[in-house]
């Protein structure tokens, strides 16, 4: 990929998340999915990076989006919503990442109900992005973007302690 092509990262949301705006706008605001994917394409585009936003319920079509990250070497913003705290699947296949992946929530999950205080990905991903509503996802995007990987030379997963 040239200096002038776009940097292609998957942003990839869990369960419940595209009834954004209509779901519980007290802890997710009023942003629509639609709103959410339009916020990401157009920062992405400012900040030199190809933007595909997808959203799926099931667990099995995550793990298949993950893997194909990792074998395109893709960068990943991952909102796995509910599977944050029990999907070992998934968590496996997030942890075969070959470039960072970032895990976002929308709400702080440690401010909220205690099974949502464990995250079973956290531990695999670059980082954590929680609680700064869509603007979370923002955050992710820069930090992709302003990494010293953005010229191509993306880690590979993180080291087992």
């Amino acid at each position: 990929m040239s200096a002038t092509d776009p940097r292609r990262v998957l942003v990839l949301n869990g369960p419940n998340l595209g009834r954004l705006g209509s779901r519980e706008p007290d802890v997710y605001g009023s942003v629509s999915y639609a709103g959410l994917v339009e916020r990401c394409t157009a920062l992405g585009v400012e900040l030199g990076l190809a933007v595909e936003v997808r959203e799926t319920n099931d667990e099995g079509e995550m793990i298949r989006w993950l893997h194909e990250a990792a074998d395109g070497r893709l960068p990943v913003i991952l909102n796995p919503g509910a599977f944050t705290h029990y999907s070992y699947g998934m968590r496996d296949a997030a942890a075969q990442r070959t470039a960072p992946l970032i895990e976002v929530h929308i709400s702080n999950p440690h401010a909220r109900e205690s099974f949502r205080h464990t995250s079973v990905v956290g531990a695999v991903a670059s980082g954590t992005i929680a609680g700064f509503g869509p603007d979370s996802y923002l955050l992710a995007l820069r930090a992709l973007a302003e990494a010293p990987h953005r010229d191509g030379e993306r880690p590979g997963p993180p080291a087992e302690d």
